[in-house]
């Protein structure tokens, strides 16, 4: 029972998590968008959450107990979920600028309406399990 409730909320926690680090990636877009040479980034919101997903199957990150100073420290990281890429420009600026104001915007709007549905989403379900409890 514990696993089934602790699966539902990672899975809005992964959401809610990458919608957030998205809507980082565009507001710094946007606020680039005079910025000479800047190129816009984005990144695939359904594939990193589908590697954030697969990530529930990987060992956690792992740290070694050094014993001596002279040992070289061990870690083993997962890797970040999330490849960073360029977006191409429909029409590109003269001073090498790739950020569109208009695609930015459409972006950011349609990013936010996510992140505050994954948030109602989650939400009504807590409500509704504190209504089967208090029941």
């Amino acid at each position: 029972m514990l696993d089934r409730l602790n699966e539902d909320f990672r899975f809005y926690q992964q959401a809610i998590s990458l919608r957030a680090q998205r809507q980082e990636v565009l507001s710094s877009n946007i606020a680039n968008a005079d910025t000479p040479n800047y190129k816009a980034r984005d990144f695939n919101f359904q594939a990193a959450m589908q590697g954030a997903l697969d990530a529930r199957m990987r060992l956690p990150d792992t740290h070694l107990a050094l014993t001596s100073a002279r040992h070289i420290p061990g870690k083993a990281a997962t890797p970040n979920p999330v490849e960073m890429l360029y977006r191409l420009p429909y029409q590109p600026s003269a001073d090498g600028n790739t950020v569109d104001m208009d695609a930015e915007r459409v972006q950011f709007a349609d990013n936010t309406l996510h992140y505050q549905s994954s948030l109602q989403m989650l939400s009504g379900r807590i409500r509704s399990m504190m209504s089967a409890i208090q029941e």
